[in-house]
This record gives C-alpha cells, structure tokens and sequence, in this order.
C-alpha cells in the first residue's frame, strides 16, 4: 500500500498535499441532500442573498471537514488505516463558498504504541484547509489508528 505506516510518522512533520480542489454548488447540493439537511444556508441562494449576512451560500461544514481529511489521505494513510479513533477540536474559522478552491497541510501532533495491539500504534494529526487566498477555512485533530510495518 502507498500510505504510511505508524514507524514512518515523525512528531512535528508538516505535509503540504499537493491536491488541490475547488468547490462547487453541486458539491454543496449533493451533500447537504445526501446527508438530509435542508439548512438554507446551504441549499437557497435567495435566502442567503436575503436574509444571510453573508450574501451567498455556504458550504456545508461536515463536507468541508470531509474534503479537508479526504484531501490528507493520499499523501499519508491510504490503505494502512486501521480505524479512525476521533476527531476533536474541529472549527470553520473562516467561511468556504461555493467556487473556492481548498488546498490542506496535515501536521504529525504525536504518536505512540498501541497499548492492546503490538502491530498498531495511534497516530495524531492536525489538518488544516485553506481557502484560495490562504485563509484558514477548516482545522481538525484526529487521531487514526495505524498499522506497523510487516
């Protein structure tokens, strides 16, 4: 598999992914409707031009998050993930519409043994999303359990 294992992880390592994404209306569409949420804030360009203070729609944030992490995947742990343990201290600082284009860092946090599994070990992240003129648009903790080596 080309994703990392646990051993390949180094604390304080940054990753700059190189893939890149804008996002669309149909991406906001298909998710907030996949997902059944009928937020306007979403779904109504009207509604958001009228009655928002920001004049047009926003992304759902559970997509922005799961591009932000999706966007990680290829560059650290495709396919050597055991689980997803959690995710915390997630924050949209900054609003992502419609037409922006999303580039990520992914920043190791820590690591450590797995205590019931001598071939994993818990790996933290900090992945970070960034709008087209680098403001902060996502930041999430999440801490996956990998695989050893072998």
């Amino acid at each position: 598999m080309p994703g990392l294992h646990f051993e390949d992880f180094t604390v304080g390592h940054v990753f700059q992914h190189t893939l890149t994404r804008t996002v669309t209306e149909m991406d906001n569409m298909l998710f907030s409707n996949m997902t059944l949420n009928p937020q306007p804030l979403h779904i109504d360009r009207h509604f958001c031009e009228t009655q928002t203070e920001w004049g047009q729609p926003l992304m759902n944030s559970l997509f922005t998050l799961g591009l932000m992490i999706g966007i990680s995947v290829n560059d650290t742990t495709v396919g050597t993930t055991i689980a997803n343990l959690g995710m915390n201290d997630v924050k949209f600082p900054h609003p992502l519409f419609q037409g922006d284009s999303v580039h990520c860092t992914t920043e190791v946090i820590s690591t450590r043994e797995s205590k019931s599994r001598p071939d994993a070990g818990i790996v933290e992240f900090e992945h970070k999303a960034f709008n087209q003129h680098d403001k902060l648009v996502a930041i999430c903790r999440r801490q996956a359990f990998m695989r050893k080596k072998g």
